[in-house]
């Protein structure tokens, strides 16, 4: 459980959270000759003139090949690209909006409410990578928890300059695609900053006690996606919020349920759209899939396309 809320949380969670948690290194460019190949999971949702593609992403990626093959295509006959959250380029512009959610506002010290233990765990995370001990005491323990997760992004290669959300803005970019947003950073940042206190000691405590061991899960979620094995990632899913139901309902069912109403009232206009979102939205009895079929509209899987043979 305390390996899967870490291994989640870098995965899977609000995007926009990673963009601020912690300053990253530019990410290294892909090898195309020694870089892991990846046939991740798409649905199509169509009508007479609408077509919305449903990609699940895998927020923060080492350099493994995935836009290609299906979801390129999709990609590329789409017009307009809708992701969770626009991230501004300029971190700075996003400081404004950390310090108004992230600090507390009654100003009581983190290191109060965690065991000596806790704090010495925590005080090497942050001195790994060359943050001060005491830096984040007058934060909310949400944000501390994203900050540690990502820290370990680092320590594991995977970042989100590598992330799909990146590269589908930057590809949009190049075609002077629309790129628009389902929640918005400040909406996401609110989600967690909401949570009751507990809740979210609870978590930083439990990513404290997993940061040794997030791979040990991540491992296996990322090959998940990479192989669009949508029933295995939502065994990890189901395994991880199983005990905290609440929790669940946060991340994921409310907010499908909310992402499933924008694509009904999209398909009302014409055009192609490709909306993009946590691979953990996609999967599972709540899925936006799911949702939208109670209303009538099928989400179906698209098929891979079939690599060339070797020498053709």
């Amino acid at each position: 459980m305390k390996k899967l809320l870490l291994a989640t949380a870098l995965a899977l969670a609000p995007v926009s959270l990673f963009a601020q948690a912690a300053p990253e290194p530019a990410a290294p460019a892909a090898d195309p000759t020694t870089a892991a190949d990846a046939d991740p999971a798409l649905w199509v949702v169509r009508d007479e003139d609408t077509t919305v593609y449903l990609f699940g992403t895998f927020h923060l990626l080492d350099g493994r090949t995935w836009f290609d093959d299906e979801v390129r295509s999709a990609f590329d006959a789409s017009d307009e690209l809708v992701l969770e959250a626009i991230v501004p380029d300029n971190p700075a512009e996003l400081q404004p909006i950390v310090l108004r959610y992230a600090v507390d506002p009654q100003g009581r010290r983190l290191s109060e409410r965690l065991t000596a233990e806790q704090n010495e765990a925590l005080a090497q995370a942050l001195n790994a990578a060359g943050v001060p001990t005491g830096t984040f005491d007058t934060f909310e323990p949400w944000f501390v928890s994203m900050t540690l997760a990502s820290l370990v992004s680092q320590r594991l290669g995977i970042s989100a300059a590598n992330g799909p959300e990146q590269v589908l803005t930057r590809a949009a970019r190049e075609r002077n695609v629309t790129i628009g947003e389902l929640e918005g950073i400040e909406w996401q940042i609110r989600l967690f900053d909401d949570m009751p206190e507990e809740q979210q000691l609870a978590q930083l405590r439990q990513t404290l006690d997993s940061l040794d061991s997030a791979d040990e899960v991540l491992g296996p979620m990322l090959a998940a996606w990479s192989e669009g094995d949508v029933e295995a990632l939502r065994r990890i899913i189901d395994s991880q919020t199983a005990q905290d139901p609440a929790l669940h309902r946060l991340i994921f069912t409310d907010r499908n349920r909310a992402w499933a109403g924008w694509i009904r009232e999209r398909m009302a206009r014409p055009g192609t759209v490709f909306v993009a979102v946590g691979a953990g939205h996609l999967a599972g009895d709540d899925s936006v899939q799911a949702v939208l079929e109670e209303s009538g509209l099928s989400a179906e899987r698209v098929a891979r396309e079939e690599e060339p043979a070797a020498g053709s």
